[in-house]
This record gives structure tokens, sequence and C-alpha cells, in this order.
């Protein structure tokens, strides 16, 4: 394979230069184009002076477009690899002045091949030797999988193995000696792959952070797709607009809010909420803040999980709590791009229509598994075995995966693997974050480092306020994991506004509930 050859060539470069001055740093970064990167595809490097502002569309002008200043000096180096004849990743490995000899790699959102620059700029912050990549393919579209199966497999799984070899051979040859200590983060896709890559490659990472993980990715973008065909289009008789959606949030907080022992608009654990959509129906005398009988029964399976005809679990539910954000979304009455896309290029063809799904669309999709991206391992011993910690969270109010899943996932690995939870806790643990959107966001205490961007604000790189850290500290100092993470939300999320509140996130099977006195601090909530 190219890729071999190529990183072989990595191996046989010796680095002779020093880490001292800023301006040897800089020299150095400028000289890695002709002595390490001749040999790929369109390389740049350049140096980047801590507080330059740069500005990225990413891969692609569908990528997101954000603007990063530089939080330290930096070499920045990108390249395209090869990966067969058919197929290749871009990658980009930011490579800071000040390495704590530790690499990270960043995954990917979606169905994207966007590459994450929020991500490279917060792991360069606290001293990591930062990779991501574009996941094989360029943009929020799927068009590029269509009748290529090489590049299904890079999106499925080569991509990032690609980013990681080349990515540590690089950090080598520009320091002139291996990292320390090896990480992973992503969230949503990019808990997939990272999930993915302790079952696949359990050797690649000392500690995997995840969030919100796409795992049995087959089912979920089927159970995504189911949406469309409940909601049905605006207008349709079983449609209900964004203010009927409200609605609906408000009756689940009143059925649910207190089971925690307080009322403040969080929903700390979804599983308890038995949610009852009949109490909304509309009878006589009774014609407003209501629904017909046919916006109740989309309420109530869009509540329920995805089963086949003879009623075997497909997907778990949507918990209730996400209406809110939903309506914006998998409510929305229009496809879900990324299930649609999936549909289109991968499974089927471009005529393809997304108001035509039924569970055998679900039922042909996971038989295919292609690029084999199901993501749902029985065996994490490999990784066990190693010495390796994965850090698994997942937001409660999540409107575009259910946290369900990661509870069902959880519990299937422990028992496929027949380990206790807190046999499980010696080397995987799994939080669940009241009031927190997909990935970030959302009315509980969402931000504690996670991940790069909004979610890093105000997060100081230290263990029990920094799930990064943590894990850090876990992999490194060889203690005991972390019992609970402690996520801060700000006013109107605004840093410069103060912190709203905070509260210590349980690891499960625990549960947070409150202990009395004011519940914006975390010292009135308890993991019981």
């Amino acid at each position: 394979m190219r890729l071999i050859a190529w990183i072989g060539l990595l191996w046989s470069i010796q680095v002779a230069w020093a880490l001292s001055e800023p301006d040897a740093f800089a020299q150095r970064c400028r000289s890695f184009l002709a002595g390490h990167l001749a040999d790929s595809q369109r390389p740049t490097v350049d140096f980047v002076a801590a507080g330059t502002n740069l500005t990225f569309y990413g891969t692609n002008t569908t990528c997101d477009h954000i603007s990063i200043t530089a939080p330290t000096d930096l070499c920045r180096a990108s390249l395209s690899v090869p990966t067969s004849t058919r197929s290749g990743v871009d990658i980009e490995l930011w490579l800071p002045s000040n390495w704590t000899g530790r690499f990270l790699q960043t995954g990917n959102g979606g169905i994207d091949g966007c590459i994450r620059y929020e991500d490279l700029a917060y792991g360069i912050s606290n001293g990591f030797a930062t990779a991501g990549s574009n996941n094989g393919h360029d943009g929020k579209t799927a068009a590029a999988l269509y009748q290529n199966d090489e590049v299904t497999i890079d999106f499925a799984w080569r991509a990032l193995r690609a980013s990681v070899v080349v990515g540590k051979n690089l950090v080598e040859s520009f320091y002139n000696k291996p990292h320390r200590k090896a990480y992973y983060m992503g969230c949503s896709l990019g808990g997939r792959q990272g999930i993915d890559a302790a079952a696949r490659f359990p050797d690649d990472f000392d500690g995997i952070l995840v969030g919100a993980p796409a795992v049995d990715f087959n089912n979920m973008t089927s159970w995504r797709a189911s949406f469309f065909p409940i909601t049905g289009r605006a207008g349709s008789a079983r449609f209900l607009t964004k203010e009927q959606w409200a609605l609906v949030h408000r009756e689940v907080l009143r059925q649910c809010d207190g089971i925690d022992g307080v009322e403040d608009g969080i929903i700390s654990d979804p599983t308890l909420c038995q949610f009852q959509a009949d109490r909304l129906r509309c009878v006589a005398g009774r014609v407003e803040g209501c629904l017909s009988t046919a916006q109740v029964e989309t309420v109530r399976k869009v509540l329920s999980p995805l089963v086949d005809e003879d009623g075997q679990l497909i997907y778990p539910a949507m918990q209730p709590g996400s209406e809110i954000a939903a309506a914006e979304g998998l409510y929305s009455g229009t496809p879900w791009p990324y299930s649609t896309e999936w549909f289109k290029y991968v499974i089927y063809n471009p005529t393809w229509d997304p108001a035509s799904f039924t569970v055998h669309d679900a039922y042909v999709a996971d038989a295919r598994n292609p690029g084999a991206i199901r993501t749902w391992p029985s065996d994490l011993s490999a990784f066990r075995r190693r010495g390796g910690k994965l850090i698994l969270y997942h937001g409660q109010q999540d409107e575009k995966i259910t946290s369900f899943n990661s509870q069902r996932f959880y519990d299937h690995l422990s028992r496929a693997m027949g380990l206790s939870s807190a046999a499980m806790d010696g080397f995987l643990r799994f939080f669940r974050v009241p009031g927190m959107g997909h990935c970030a966001g959302g009315p509980g205490a969402w931000g504690f480092g996670q991940m790069g961007g909004a979610s890093a604000q105000g997060v100081r790189f230290e263990r029990e306020t920094n799930a990064l850290a943590a894990l850090v500290a876990w992999v490194e100092e060889d203690g005991p994991g972390p019992d609970t993470v402690l996520g801060r939300k700000f006013v109107d999320d605004r840093m410069e506004r103060g912190v709203e509140k905070e509260r210590a996130h349980c690891r499960y099977p625990l549960r947070s509930m409150y202990a009395g006195g004011n519940a914006s601090l975390a010292g009135s909530w308890r993991c019981m």
C-alpha cells in the first residue's frame, strides 16, 4: 500500500534540530516541508505565531466557517495520503511549541468530511500534538461514497487509522522523539470512531474520550430516517408545529421534572420518565392547549423505539425532554439529511425517496453494513488488557442521538464481557449529563472540556472540571478513574456573564438526585 511506503520513508529521516528558542521552532517548522513531507501529496507547512487569527471553511465550503486565534506558537502541517487507487485522506497536524509529549487524534461529525479545527486548537492549547482529517471525503455530503467502496471504507474506519499512523510518525520526526501517550477525542460520529478504534486497533490509544457515540450506526441511521414518515410534512394532519412541540415539552416537564427531587426544567434521568401523551388529547370542552388524536399518535410514535414487524428492537426510543431542539431537526417535518444521504449514496441510489422508509430498509442497511461501519463491539478486552482507558458521556437531552442507546451499549458490553459495573469502572466510565443536548448545549451544566469551542470556555485543564484532563490523569497516574465530572453552564452560554449553574455528573449506573439547597450549586446534588 502506498500509505505504508510513505510511512517507511518517514522512519528513514533523522531530525537534528533542537527545541529551544522560538526562532528555532519557527525555522524548524519552515524546514519541515522539504525534509519530511516532499513525498506526500499537496503538502503545506506554515509557522503560526500565537495570537494569529485563522479562518477556516474546513476542507469544503459546506463545512462550518469558523475563526480561531492561535493559542500558542505552532507548526501547521497538511498533506494528502492515498489509501487506495480510488481514495485518499486529507490530514492536518498541529504541532505546538509547548508540546507535552502527548498525541491527540480528533474525530469527525455527522456524515462529514470536515476537520474540526476548534478541536485542533483545543488540543494544542493544552500541549498535545493534534491531528484531524477529512475522513476520506470533503464536505457535509455522502455523494463521494456513491459507487466507491474504498471511500466508504475510509469513512468507516481507514481514514482515522491513516491519520493516526501518519500523525504519530510526523510527530516523532518533528520533535525527534516519539510521543509518550496517545489520546482520542470525538463526539457523535466521532464518538463512534473512538469506540471502533478501541475495538479494531486497541494499541492506538492510551485514552479515549467519546460523547454521544453513533454506535450501531446502521440502525441509528434508520432510526433517524423513521421520523419523517411519522411526523409527515408541515401541514399534514399528524404534524406538530414548533409551538405544539413546546406544549409537549411543558407537559413532559410537568409529568417528570420533579422525579429527581426538584423542578428546575431538567429531567436528570429520563429512563424514569413514563410520559403519558394521552393527557394532551383534545376532548369535549377542551380545544386549546391540546393535540388532535393524530398528533397524540405522532408524539407516542416518536417517543417509542424502532422495532421490526415481530416487535424486536432495532433502535431505542428518543428520550423525553428533547422536544424543543428536536422540533428543529428530527421532528421538523423534513427528511433527516444524513440518513437521506446514506440511503441515497451508500445503501441504494440517488432516486431513493425518504418518505418511503420502512423497517425493511433498516434490515437492508444493517445486512449490507457498508465498510463494516456498524460499530457494536462485544469485547474490548484487548484495549482493557493493555491498560487503555475510555470515558463515555451522553447528554440526557440529546436531540439527535438518543441517550438511551449509550446506556444500551454500556449494558451490552458489560454483559458480553461478563463484567460488573465495578469491573467496568476499571477501564470504562460512562457519564450521563442531565440537561445537555447533542455533544454540548442545553439547559444543563454542559461545559466540561469535552471538546473544543464553547465546551472548553472557562474550563481549566484540571481533572475535576475537565473530561480530557480527567482522562489524562487516569491514564498517566494509573489511579482510579473519575467518579464525577463537574460541568458548568454560563448565563446565556456566555462566559463573561458568569456561571449560572454547576453539577457533578455521575458515572453510570448512579444517577444525579437533588439533596437540598440551591439547585444551581453542585453541592446540592448527590450520586445515588
